[in-house]
């Protein structure tokens, strides 16, 4: 762990739409104006503080007059189209009556998957950050087709958590945390393993996607960095300052791996989508298993196109996802591999990372 869980300096804050606009009618500006309030007093502190809001789609659904999320892409995009503006409008308001800076960033998973681009957002972020400002951050969804598809805000958030190697990770959503199968509120949780997964349910929301499988999928790869992560509830009193003095305070608190990934690993594993996988035989698998590098002799089968220097998905004999790695020959060159039945190093060992 990177430091005491007490008195966290810089966080990373993720607000959902359930939370935002429970009743879809458009996004609670009384919410924004009680959590703006509550960033500003640990600015005055010295804390660091990042958002990451959901709530464009449904305050744009709000202004267009659609009740329930739309399910085609086009009407999607335009609804976060027209709700994203508004959005701001909102924090800026609520900041600026708190004499406090904030600025807008909109990201895609491709300014993950890019390492360059990766970088260069992390620079921005952090110089915001010095300069005293609250970046508000939300997924591009005028441009992105993946968030919208397949995810909620919440993975990206601890995406950005990573990103500004931040010391915890806040997710405000309109329950009290993770519950068990009393529907007791579970204070800590040490590992995210098959039992704990199994009391995440789907989200019915109309407005939004995800629910808590997403929250926990977002607390294991913050976790997983080394930073704490806590779901808790956004309208209970002061939670955002309670919990930034002792993240302990209420809501689930999910502790930080012991042996987490540095932030180039973290970035394989996490930061960016793999560009196609290859299916090795168990020899492979106990080589990679014991800090070995990835063999061309060992690979039965690939799927998809990839160049060197692409993160590529390592899956066993019965594919299932065990490792990922930056690839050091392309996809072509694997191919070559066959026909010359040559063996040549996939992933060195140093760009392989064990899921």
């Amino acid at each position: 762990m990177k430091q005491s869980l007490k008195t966290c300096k810089k966080i990373v804050i993720k607000i959902g739409s359930s939370l935002l606009s429970p009743a879809r009618t458009g996004v609670d500006a009384h919410l924004i104006e009680g959590i703006a309030g509550q960033i500003a007093r640990l600015l005055k502190q010295g804390r660091e503080v990042v958002i990451v809001s959901s709530g464009a789609i449904s305050c744009g659904m709000n202004i267009l007059a659609i009740e329930s999320r739309p399910r085609d892409l086009a009407r999607l995009q335009a609804a976060a189209a027209i709700g994203q503006n508004e959005l701001m409008d909102l924090y800026r308001d609520a900041f600026k009556k708190r004499s406090v800076k904030c600025a807008q960033v909109l990201l895609t998973w491709d300014d993950f998957s890019d390492r360059k681009r990766y970088l260069n957002a992390k620079n921005t972020l952090n110089t915001l950050l010095k300069l005293g400002s609250v970046p508000v951050v939300n997924e591009n969804d005028t441009v992105s087709t993946e968030e919208i598809k397949f995810g909620d805000n919440d993975r990206l958030s601890a995406l950005v958590a990573g990103l500004i190697k931040a010391d915890l990770l806040l997710i405000l959503s309109d329950v009290d945390g993770l519950l068990d199968k009393e529907k007791k509120l579970i204070r800590a949780v040490c590992s995210i393993n098959a039992e704990v997964k199994s009391l995440a349910l789907p989200t019915d929301k109309k407005t939004c996607v995800g629910g808590m499988i997403t929250k926990l999928e977002a607390a294991k790869i913050s976790i997983d960095s080394g930073t704490p992560c806590v779901i808790a509830n956004g309208r209970s009193k002061d939670v955002v300052i309670s919990i930034a003095d002792d993240p302990a305070f209420c809501g689930t608190l999910f502790a930080p791996s012991k042996s987490y990934l540095t932030g180039r690993k973290h970035w394989i594993a996490f930061g960016t989508r793999p560009k196609a996988s290859v299916s090795v035989d168990e020899g492979a698998k106990r080589a990679l298993l014991n800090n070995k590098s990835l063999l061309t002799v060992g690979v039965k089968g690939a799927k998809g196109n990839f160049d060197c220097g692409d993160i590529i998905s390592v899956t066993d004999t019965h594919g299932v996802e065990f490792a990922r790695g930056r690839a050091g020959i392309s996809g072509q060159q694997l191919e070559k591999t066959y026909a010359k039945r040559s063996d040549r190093e996939l992933i060195h060992r140093d760009n392989i990372v064990i899921l």
